[in-house]
């Protein structure tokens, strides 16, 4: 073949978009040779079949060693004085555990807190000689919380009578000590449905251990570490906003760690660091077993997880810098009954215990505290964020926003270079190949994600449960993964057709031409290399995008746009002579994908699998939600991950003997997992990862304002766990009546679908325990004042009407102080929400007073709008058990459990409103 100078815009192109004119003379035996090469290449469906599964199995191998590999845990002797032993960290967790629920208020909180106080009075008699530890039982009688922003819009947060232990370790001869301190907090109390082994024992015994550790480490440091162990997390984050706003302690504090749980167990990941980068660096450089990554962070920042912790507080309100670690191993059993010790994999506290003594004695000996260097400028923060990723869980990297506003300006200059070039230089055929592969990455989204879709609304359809794959989250490969790679593969093979025609046509036009089987040949050829580069064109718009929005996961897109670019570009052009196209190597497909697997397959992995177990309590207003939309947000997520990862390796399989073997065997993993869901093979639910439901004893009130004794009582049966309940109901058998004929309101949220009997429901319970409000007006002021009691409730939630009330101030009857005062108040959909939470001493009488809307409409006995019936609503929760609850707790199905969290009720709740015209 021969290289052309002057070429013709209608001539063939090689790779690199440029155009090449074969011979048509076959007269050397090379040429002969490089024609049969193209008439019969084409790869066998063993080897496909086997690249496939190589890749496959290198991604299971890169999330095992990342997230499943442990370290040993340590024995006290092993660990000695100055180390971290899980085995004593455990003993701490099987004290704590065995409490059984321990949330706000409850005697076993008490005993929780005594717990506590005991182990860090032992920590302080056995410390280093040369280390001064003080121990601090700290109470609050009140507080606020008016944070706005994120789950909190719209809401008041207030607490009462709440104990924390707080201990500070400092050098005795370092005299600035106690003015520079790190901060590591965790919370000792649960809520009322689980023993809490994971969320926070886990916690608190890390924590109990790492102050051993470090009393005999803390002569050499220059500042201070303060251990908090508060309680009212779970309520709203009330024991850290406390601390922070009350005690003075907390102005010494420079860095702030959070340890949480939003599972049980295996590695503790760091999914919030900053706004300044200094913590998470001086992390990455001591860390032992370094986890982390900020595609976390940028899933838990944008809202798509429903969750809040003690961060949020320590960054918000406080002002300051750090580390949020949590375990997320066993994500579907938080909050409920199977969060319990059994389920801690030996090495998890180990793993967070060396890493965080390795940081505590890293940035307590820094003179960067205290020179205040942790928080630096916030103007600067989104250019000194940091972006951040562990590799395999051995290594970590970190650079701050600003390098990466750099690199990705210069990737993107330079792609978008390199592909002006070649347009132009190939002209008007290598325009259209380019619109016809990136065709072929439509196509290849559209059909995947339709066959994934397809497959979660037939299995919404045939499959008792909502979510059928809970206990077995591995099923999703087969129930939407290999559909989902069908859908891909047709998509883009369509395009390769489209491209493959288009390209044979351009051939037969040219001024030099060969015979028609070399000209298919040619065409397929070429159509295999456009569609390996139109990977590098999807991945190069996401990194566009990612890099405009600032998203710290950009680095996500950069590697799977540059690694492979540079394989292609090293293997396929710079390494190869030019001659007739052939087909694109192995060697290319390998080393493109080699980084680009390291670095993220076990994070996407962990990513799905999170996803999967927060399912079991997506639905925040039961019912609320269409019983198939989890189903169609899983099969969305694994079809753009298929689309995304497989898009370079599935433009190697047109060429190959392998297209007929992948689809027999994706069909056949899914219509084994499809079968192995639908005879219960897999149940759905189990008695270790169960179905999360609410029994609730209700007493309402409501609309019979001043007249107590017309009221109705009933047991109310939900599920955050979306889809029906007729199995759990056939099981009990207690009268429930199932439907979203009447919805029910619990202030902070609401259940569309639930289940209500109203048998035996007139015991467990008296008058006495009913909510009062009773109204009195000031005339001159032309203002109302509300005083409330809530009887023996201490744990309550009440919604105000803004649409009716222009502006209100509440506070502890007796007290001057104003707990929420006037002005600057927001409100979702027309209600301003306060939450209260306290101990066993916590007040129970308040006053509201409110000023009336000038031109406020008056209630209707036809409407059926609360923002036109009510101006106020309360719910108070009381931790009883009545008889009908604790019979239908009795018969409820192992494969249920009770989920709690700080907007749902107790097991007794009171319904209580005050009419707009009252």
């Amino acid at each position: 073949m021969t290289r052309q100078r002057n070429r013709s815009s209608r001539e063939p192109i090689n790779s690199h978009g440029s155009e090449e004119t074969v011979s048509s003379s076959n007269n050397t035996a090379s040429g002969s040779e490089e024609m049969l090469h193209l008439r019969s290449a084409k790869r066998s469906s063993s080897a496909m079949l086997t690249l496939c599964a190589l890749i496959m199995y290198c991604c299971w191998s890169v999330y095992h060693y990342q997230y499943e590999n442990l370290p040993l845990p340590q024995s006290a002797e092993q660990a000695g004085k100055r180390g971290f032993s899980e085995i004593e960290a455990m003993k701490h967790v099987n004290a704590l555990a065995e409490l059984g629920p321990h949330s706000v208020g409850s005697d076993a909180l008490d005993l929780a807190v005594q717990y506590v106080q005991r182990a860090v009075e032992k920590i302080k008699n056995t410390s280093h000689w040369e280390v001064d530890v003080e121990v601090e039982k700290f109470h609050v009688k009140g507080g606020a919380n008016r944070l706005n922003d994120g789950l909190f819009v719209g809401k008041t947060l207030i607490y009462a009578d709440l104990n924390h232990i707080i201990l500070r370790i400092t050098p005795k001869y370092e005299s600035e000590a106690k003015q520079n301190s790190v901060l590591v907090s965790s919370h000792i109390d649960t809520v009322f449905s689980t023993g809490g082994a994971g969320d926070c024992s886990s916690c608190v015994a890390v924590m109990l251990e790492l102050a051993r550790g470090v009393s005999h480490w803390a002569h050499g440091f220059k500042s201070s570490v303060i251990f908090l162990f508060n309680t009212g997390e779970e309520e709203g984050l009330n024991g850290a906003h406390s601390f922070i706003t009350q005690h003075p302690w907390s102005e010494t504090v420079r860095v702030a760690i959070d340890l949480e749980a939003m599972g049980v167990g295996g590695k503790a990941h760091i999914f919030q660091a900053g706004p300044h980068p200094w913590a998470i660096e001086n992390f990455a450089l001591v860390a032992k077993y370094p986890s982390g990554n900020v595609m976390a962070q940028d899933l838990f920042s944008s809202g798509v997880i429903k969750s809040a912790t003690d961060f949020q507080i320590y960054k918000d309100v406080a002002g300051l810098s750090g580390l949020d670690f949590a375990f997320s191993d066993n994500t579907a059993v938080y909050h409920t009954k199977n969060d319990k010790v059994e389920l801690l994999k030996p090495g998890s506290l180990q793993h967070l215990g060396e890493n965080m003594l390795a940081f505590l004695l890293q940035t307590a000996s820094s003179s960067d505290l205290v020179k205040g260097n942790a928080s630096g400028a916030t103007e600067k923060s989104d250019q000194n964020s940091a972006v951040y990723f562990d590799i395999l869980g051995t290594y970590m990297i970190v650079y701050r926003q600003q390098f990466a506003n750099m690199l990705h300006n210069s990737v993107i200059m330079q792609s978008l270079l390199i592909w002006f070039m070649s347009l132009t230089m190939g002209g008007y055929t290598a325009i259209v190949s380019c619109a016809l592969s990136c065709l072929s990455v439509i196509l290849m989204w559209v059909l995947s994600i339709s066959f994934s879709v397809l497959v979660a609304f037939l299995l919404s359809s045939m499959s008792l449960a909502s979510v059928p794959y809970i206990t077995t989250p591995w099923l999703v490969i087969g129930l939407y993964g290999f559909p989902s790679l069908l859908g891909a593969f047709a998509g883009q093979h369509l395009g390769f057709l489209l491209l493959q025609k288009y390209l044979s046509n351009t051939y037969a036009q040219g001024k030099r031409t060969v015979g028609p089987s070399i000209q298919v040949n040619l065409a397929r050829l070429e159509a295999e290399r456009w569609l390996f580069k139109s990977g590098t064109i999807q991945w190069l718009f996401i990194l566009v995008l990612t890099h405009y929005f600032k998203v710290g996961s950009s680095y996500v897109p950069l590697v799977w746009l540059v690694t492979p670019a540079f394989s292609y570009g090293l293997l396929e052009a710079t390494l190869s002579p030019i001659r007739l196209p052939k087909p694109l190597k192995t060697a290319t497909l390998l080393l493109a994908l080699s980084v680009p697997l390291v670095v993220s397959a076990g994070s996407i992995i962990r990513i799905i699998g999170v996803l999967i177990g927060t399912a079991v309590r997506f639905d925040r207003n039961p019912g609320s939600a269409p019983e198939w939309l989890v189903n169609v947000i899983v099969s969305v997520v694994v079809a753009a991950v298929v689309c995304l990862t497989l898009v370079y390796l599935l433009s190697y399989v047109h060429l190959s003997g392998a297209k007929m073997s992948i689809i027999l065997v994706s069909c056949a993993f899914f219509f084994f997992s499809l079968a192995a869901i639908w005879s219960g093979l897999i149940p759905s639910y189990t008695e270790d990862t169960a179905r999360a439901v609410n029994v609730v004893h209700v007493v309402d009130t409501r609309g019979l304002y001043g007249n107590a004794k017309d009221l109705s009582s009933y047991v109310s049966l939900f599920s955050s766990t979306p889809g029906n309940l007729n199995k759990e109901i056939e099981q009990l058998k207690e009268g429930f009546v199932c439907g979203r004929e009447k919805a029910l309101d619990f202030v902070t949220f609401s259940v569309k679908y639930g289940c209500l009997t109203y048998n035996e429901t007139e015991s467990g319970w008296s008058d006495l325990d009913i909510p009062i409000f009773e109204v009195k007006s000031d005339k001159k002021m032309d203002l109302t004042e509300v005083s409330i009691d809530t009887k023996v409730s201490t744990r309550w939630s009440i919604a105000i009407n803004t649409d009716q009330i222009a502006d209100f101030e509440f506070r502890v009857s007796g007290y001057p102080e104003v707990l929420v005062p006037l002005g600057n108040k927001s409100s979702v959909d027309g209600w301003h929400n306060i939450q209260f939470s306290g101990g066993k001493n916590a007040p129970t009488k308040f006053d509201l007073t409110f000023k009336r809307v000038g031109n406020a409409i008056h209630a209707s006995e036809h409407l059926d709008n609360d923002l036109q019936k009510y101006l106020i609503k309360l719910r108070t929760d009381v931790d009883r058990l009545t008889p009908k609850t604790e019979k239908v707790l009795t018969k409820l199905p192992t494969w249920c459990s009770l989920f709690g969290k700080s907007t749902s009720p107790h097991k007794l709740a009171f319904l209580t409103a005050l009419p707009i015209d009252y």
